[in-house]
């Protein structure tokens, strides 16, 4: 399941970065809690997201080609608000959170950013990513507009800093299953975006 390796910054640009091939990453007994252990010492080794960050995807991809098990777990989308999440990991005091979610056909996210660093692959389904930025209007200091957008599929992965502002929405007839890792929230970076209000308030 070869795909594209995306960086997205804080300022909605986007760029494919250098992939690892599939065959590269073949190893045995590779386990969630090894993945976990990996990705934590990225965290401590590397200071800055643009270095943690296409780490993390070399991680992802090696975790989703030998751990069937850990991939294969999501749940069906909860059929009034369109989207479920199975947690697969989230440890008091430990800065990672690693779930699935799924999306029903046409579901649309609201506009946001994270407050953390993300890693998302797309398993199943396709994804339409839409990406923002702040104007730097003095009047409206929340104003946001749009950069782009890029349609993801099966095997694509992509990464994000803790201020990039995007919307996600599922395209196609069936549900889109992601696996998504996330570093720690700044809750007070979080937020939700309205284009149209010109405002922001905490998510």
């Amino acid at each position: 399941m070869q795909g594209k390796d995306w960086f997205v910054t804080g300022d909605g640009q986007y760029q494919v970065c250098k992939s690892v091939r599939d065959w590269n990453l073949l190893r045995d007994n590779y386990r969630l809690y090894r993945f976990l252990t990996e990705v934590e010492d990225v965290l401590n080794r590397l200071e800055s997201e643009s270095a943690q960050l296409p780490e993390i995807r070399l991680l992802v991809r090696r975790l989703l080609v030998n751990c069937y098990g850990v991939t294969s777990q999501f749940l069906v989308a909860d059929p009034n608000t369109g989207i479920s999440v199975l947690l697969l990991y989230d440890e008091l005091g430990f800065p990672l959170t690693v779930q699935m979610v799924t999306f029903a056909p046409g579901t649309v996210s609201n506009i946001h950013n994270h407050g953390t660093w993300g890693v998302v692959a797309i398993l199943k389904g396709r994804e339409k990513n839409t990406f923002w930025r702040r104007k730097n209007c003095l009047d409206f200091p929340d104003s946001i507009e749009t950069t782009g957008e890029i349609d993801l599929f099966p095997g694509d992965i992509i990464s994000f800093t803790q201020d990039t502002i995007h919307s996600v929405q599922a395209l196609g007839d069936e549900p889109t299953v992601t696996f998504n890792i996330y570093g720690e929230t700044d809750s007070k970076r979080r937020f939700e975006f309205d284009p149209v209000k010109q405002i922001a308030k905490k998510f």
